[in-house]
């Protein structure tokens, strides 16, 4: 019940508003809540520290794997960005290191949007229809207020022939910022070769 900034005298508790509070005025329900949220508290406390180092133990297992091959073939093992991916010799374990970028988008992206609104007003209805609610749904934010990246870079992809779009496609490139990158380790099981990979469950979500 202490705490070493603020420590709390023996046979007191602190509630919400910082008043200390004897013991024996809590009610016993509310001990209990407390009792149960801090066990958790620990015990998550304690995985995390357990994932992390996991998450540091791998990554020093891959690179030294890579140091070795690289010593004995001269050449970097891994794909783009740093991305590798081992498995055991029977096909059914796998352990892949992959780095994650994080993206914003800058003020030209309005400008893209700007760009594309225009061209909607000079296509007809028709064809182009389907395409306008294509972009439109791109550019609605999701439930937590934010753009998202994915269905914005995927308009880049569409081929559509007329220049107003690629000026529009080049605005949108040119508004990518690459916040930070995130190196993940995910580890992938099957009984045999020949079955479809699952995703050992690291995360509480997916447990």
């Amino acid at each position: 019940m202490t705490n070493e900034a603020n420590p709390v005298p023996e046979g007191y508790m602190k509630d919400a508003k910082g008043r200390l509070v004897p013991i024996e005025s809590v009610k016993p329900e509310h001990l209990l809540e407390d009792e149960v949220v801090r066990r958790l508290h620990e015990s998550g406390r304690q995985l995390s520290e357990a994932l992390s180092a996991f998450k540091r133990e791998g990554f020093g297992e891959v690179s030294a794997l890579q140091a070795i091959l690289h010593e004995k073939h001269g050449a970097t093992v891994g794909g783009e960005k740093g991305n590798v991916t081992l498995s055991t010799y029977d096909g059914c374990l796998r352990a892949t290191v992959a780095m994650g970028d994080s993206i914003s988008f800058g003020p030209e992206l309005q400008v893209a949007k700007n760009l594309l609104d225009i061209l909607f007003e000079r296509w007809t209805e028709g064809a182009n229809a389907n395409l306008r609610v294509v972009v439109m749904d791109a550019f609605d934010v999701g439930k937590e207020g934010k753009l998202q990246a994915s269905k914005i870079l995927a308009l880049r992809r569409l081929n559509v022939p007329d220049p107003e779009w690629k000026r529009a496609m080049d605005a949108i490139a040119d508004s990518i910022r690459i916040d930070s990158t995130k190196s993940y380790l995910r580890l992938h099981t099957r009984n045999t070769p020949d079955q479809q990979w699952q995703m050992v469950p690291l995360d509480l979500a997916k447990a």
